[in-house]
Formats: structure tokens, sequence, C-alpha cells
């Protein structure tokens, strides 16, 4: 059980204590609100890329990898998340102490936001294709007018409500661009065979797979929305919900329309999110439009959504508690984004998305060890000590482990080439490893101030 909590309800969005069960949602909302999160033409780019660069069916291996992957260690911290009801930001205390949590919540709400400026991007894109009159900054202004209000409310009680009505329209726009790309240019084999002109490499499933692991935020998304689970729904959220029937409509339905669009629908330009885009639009016209809004739309309630909550709460920790309302850092991070958006930084975000990804596999890596081990509840009789003023600045064990899986990641990362694709793994393996050795070596207090 975790430590005492608040008993204030006002605050819906729990950014600083866990939430309690009178608070938790129902299978179908939470299940609405977590779904949106399966939908962004950022995983039809990926498939794509992936399978240009790789072969098409060294692209499908790894995604299906990817999904027994992601549906393990979802599986394992979705039930912890919702034992709990901690969130990424309480549960890094445990792991880092009060500094090292800091850290978390800081590369947490920054890519969420770089997320929120991609997608955001797309539909301003869309908007000004279709309606030339309008320029792209404006076109972006109106993405965050409409976004920020979007997750002003909570999560249990508006983004289930806005992704159960959207969740058709987005099932139902995949269905008719692909009977409309069958109808427009005829039906083929050939985006199955769609690959490097060399052929594709022998070690391309491995890329593939490997390139998933730089999308282990995902993981992080899953703890701060599994929390939000009631405890009698916990095999269903973790064998369903956030499990494999997600991982197999993120990865593998999206992944495959990805494909079989640059097979079949001729691209302008190299492949990116605003060809995909095009080539939508092209196709299905105003519709391919809405379509892409509905997609861009429900994944970024979610971006939206995480950022701002995490940024609150990083500030909070560095102010001493002092908070200044989630509208006010909804309004930041709708800011932020729209700068970033009119900044031609695209290049520069996907080199830092890299580099926190390290740190995210990292922080996965250290987490499941933390939840796996019996050390901590052995310590500690089973209680979740998080509150602020009882954790120390700095957990040795967290951050030797963190700091120097990623350096060891980082490494591997710059030497490029097929070393490059193993800096994701031996990251995790590094940080499991020494998290795990030193945890069998861990003191009380370096978990909790003052604990012999």
């Amino acid at each position: 059980m975790a430590g005492s909590v608040s008993t204030d309800t006002e605050n819906l969005d729990f950014s600083t204590r866990p939430v309690p069960p009178e608070h938790r949602m129902s299978k179908t909302s939470l299940t609405m609100a977590w779904w949106a999160v399966s939908s962004a033409v950022f995983y039809f780019v990926v498939a794509a890329a992936l399978a240009q660069g790789f072969g098409a069916r060294n692209a499908i291996i790894g995604m299906l990898l990817s999904v027994v992957v992601y549906s393990v260690v979802n599986f394992i911290i979705s039930r912890f998340a919702i034992r709990t009801g901690l969130s990424v930001a309480l549960f890094s205390r445990i792991l880092f102490g009060n500094a090292g949590a800091a850290l978390a919540t800081l590369i947490f709400f920054v890519t969420a936001i770089y997320y929120a400026v991609f997608e955001g991007s797309v539909i301003a894109v869309g908007i000004q294709t279709v309606l030339p009159g309008i320029s792209y900054e404006w076109a972006a202004l109106i993405v965050v007018l409409y976004s920020v209000p979007m997750i002003l409310g909570s999560i249990q009680h508006w983004l289930d409500k806005l992704n159960g009505v959207l969740l058709p329209l987005y099932l139902l726009g995949l269905v008719a661009a692909v009977v409309m790309a069958i109808a427009e240019y005829g039906y083929s084999n050939a985006w199955l065979s769609v690959g490097p002109a060399g052929g594709a490499p022998a070690d391309g499933w491995w890329h593939c797979f490997v390139y998933f692991m730089g999308v282990w935020i995902l993981m992080m998304y899953t703890f701060d929305y599994s929390r939000f689970g009631r405890e009698e729904d916990i095999d269903y959220h973790s064998w369903i919900n956030f499990g494999t029937p997600f991982y197999l409509m993120a990865l593998i339905v999206n992944g495959l329309f990805g494909i079989f669009l640059v097979g079949t629908v001729p691209m302008d330009g190299p492949l990116s999110e605003v060809s995909v885009l095009l080539a939508l639009l092209k196709l299905m016209g105003i519709s391919g439009l809405l379509f892409v809004w509905v997609t861009q739309t429900r994944i970024n309630s979610a971006n939206f959504y995480l950022a701002t909550v995490n940024m609150e709460t990083f500030f909070a920790q560095l102010t001493g508690g002092r908070r200044v309302g989630k509208v006010v850092w909804a309004i930041v991070v709708g800011a932020i984004v729209y700068a970033l958006m009119l900044a031609d930084v695209f290049a520069y975000l996907l080199q830092a998305l890299a580099y926190q990804g390290i740190f995210v596999v990292a922080w996965v890596a250290i987490a499941l060890t933390h939840i796996l081990s019996s050390r901590y509840d052995r310590l500690f009789g089973g209680v979740l000590e998080y509150r602020s003023d009882r954790i120390p600045a700095f957990n040795p064990c967290g951050l030797a482990a963190w700091f120097g899986a990623a350096a060891i990641g980082l490494g591997l990362q710059q030497m490029g080439g097929l070393t490059a694709s193993f800096s994701a793994p031996a990251t995790a393996l590094v940080a499991a490893t020494i998290y795990g050795g030193l945890l069998t070596q861990a003191k009380p207090g370096w978990f909790v101030k003052g604990a012999a």
C-alpha cells in the first residue's frame, strides 16, 4: 500500500498524490481515454520508413516482436500502477530520490511536448493544404487553441468521452482509405516487397525491432494512464486494454496501413509525416483531412494532457510544492508547442528524442527491476513511501543504474552502424543489472529519510 494521501478531491489530475479508489475509472471510460494513443500518422510513417530502409517483411517481423515485448512490459507496469495509484513522477521519487524524480518528470513532459509538436504540425499542414487561404502560422494557432481546452478538464470526465466519439471515425477512416486506394490504383502484393534498392539486409528485422525501443516513452504513458484503473478490473487492463490487443492496433494495424500506403499511393517528395498527409489528401480529399484530424487529435489529447500534468508536477517540486493550477501549465504547454511548430527545429527535435530515448529505456528497465524484486517490500513491510518530505534528494541505487546505463547507451549510439543498434538493448540490460545488484545491498536510508 502507498503512504498517506491528501483528502482533497478537488484536483482530479492527482499529479502529486496517488489516485484513490473512489476516483478510479470504469473499464469502458479508461479504455476510450487510453486508446487515443493508438492513432497517429507517426505510426504510419515509422512502419513505412522501416519498410523502405530494411524491407517490408523485416519491418513486420520487428513490429511483431515489439508487440510481444511491449505487451509483457506493460502487463507488469500496468498492474503495479493500478495497485498503487502512483504516477511516473511519484514512483520515480522511490527509484531516484527527489532530484532524480524531477529529471524523470522533465524528460517525460518534454518528450510529450515534442510529440505534440509533430502531430500538431501534421494537422496544421493539412488545414493549410485544403484551405490555402489560411497560412501555416494561423493553422498552427488554430490547432493549439482547440488542443489546450481539451485537457483543461480531467482524464476521468472528458478525454474518455472525446475519444469514445473519435474512435469509430478513426477506424472508419482506415477502412475508407484502403478501399479508396485500391479503387484508384488497383491492388497488388507489391506493397509487401517495399524495401531498399539493393535488397533487404538479413539483419533488418533486428534494426526494426530496436527502433521501437526508442518509443518506450509509451511505457511511461501506460504508467500514468493505468493508475486510473480499478483493482477489480486489473486483469482486463493488464491483458487487454494495456496489453496485446492495444499494440496489435497501434503497431501492426497502423504499421501495415503505412506500408500499404507507400507501396500503393504515389508520394510527393521523400517519406515523412507531411508526405503521408499529402498522399491521404490526394486520395481522399476533404475526408482525408477529417481522417488526419481525428488521428492527430486523438493522440494529441494524450500528448497535451501528459505534458501538462508532468510539467505541473516538475515545477511544483522545484518551487517547494507551490502550485499555480493546471490551467496555467496547459497554456504554457500550448505556447511552447506553438513556438516549436513555427520554428524549423524538427531535425534537432528528432536528435533530442534519440538521446532522451536512451534515458527512457533505462528508466523502464529500472522500474521493471524494482517492481519484480521483493527487496523493497522486505525493507519497508510492503509500504511504498513516495512523500517528498520523506524522500532523500538522491537515491544512489537508482541514480547509479540510470546514469551508468545511459552513458553506455549514448556511447554505443555515437558509434553508428550495427553497434548503434545495440544501444537501447544494452542500456536496458545494464540498467537492470546495476539496479538489481545495488538493490540487494540497499540501505533503508537510500529510500526514506532517517530509515535505519
